[in-house]
Order: structure tokens, then sequence, then C-alpha cells
């Protein structure tokens, strides 16, 4: 983990439609404790199953960079991801209500917090 252990202020909430998927999803950035790193958490599941961005959790890359853990997958990470750390966050909990993370307009931009 990095020394600086960043976080966001206060939860934000984005919405779009998977590229792949088509469906709908709600994503809302949840402030983070220290050592917390990135993860999803799929609200739309039973046990809303988390799902830790790491490079061991990788499944599939074939259409985007697919996370899977505790039964829950999580389809298109890249952007998102690249968002946070491009916006210097450690440690954020990203809700969602689907299995894709919305294109947006196709660049991490929409979800720089």
């Amino acid at each position: 983990m990095s020394a600086k252990q960043k976080t966001i202020k206060n939860s934000i909430t984005v919405s779009g439609v998977g590229l792949h998927t088509g469906k709908k999803c709600t994503l809302t950035f949840h402030p983070a404790p220290e050592d917390h790193g990135y993860k999803f958490r799929r609200i739309d599941l039973d046990g809303q199953p988390i799902v830790d961005a790491d490079v061991d959790n990788v499944v599939d890359t074939a259409r985007g960079t697919t996370l899977e853990q505790n039964g829950a997958k999580i389809y298109t990470t890249e952007h998102v991801l690249a968002a946070v750390i491009g916006s210097d966050i450690d440690n954020i909990m990203i809700d969602m209500d689907a299995p894709e993370v919305p294109i947006m307009d196709g660049s991490a931009a929409p979800f720089m917090i």
C-alpha cells in the first residue's frame, strides 16, 4: 500500500449503461479506511459480495478486465480503476447494482473524483 493512504471525503454516485451487457448500473464511491485498497461491492447480489481489485482476481481480459471473487464478477473495470488511481486515491469502496461498470463516454474522465 501507498504511504499516502488517501480516500474521498464524501460518497459520490454515477449511473450509466454497461457497454457489453447493456444493463444500467449505478456506482456509489464511498470513503474507505487506511489499507482498505480498491474494492467493489455487488449490492445487487445476496450477501453483497466484495471483489478486491487485485491482479489475482482477473479472470478475463477479452473485452475488458473482468474481476471475480466471492462468487461475484465485475466486468469492464479498467476505466473506473484508472480514474481512481489517476485521482491519487488509495482506498475506496465502490458499490455496484449490476455486473458491469457503465461505459459513460468511453474514457476515465466521468469517474474522476
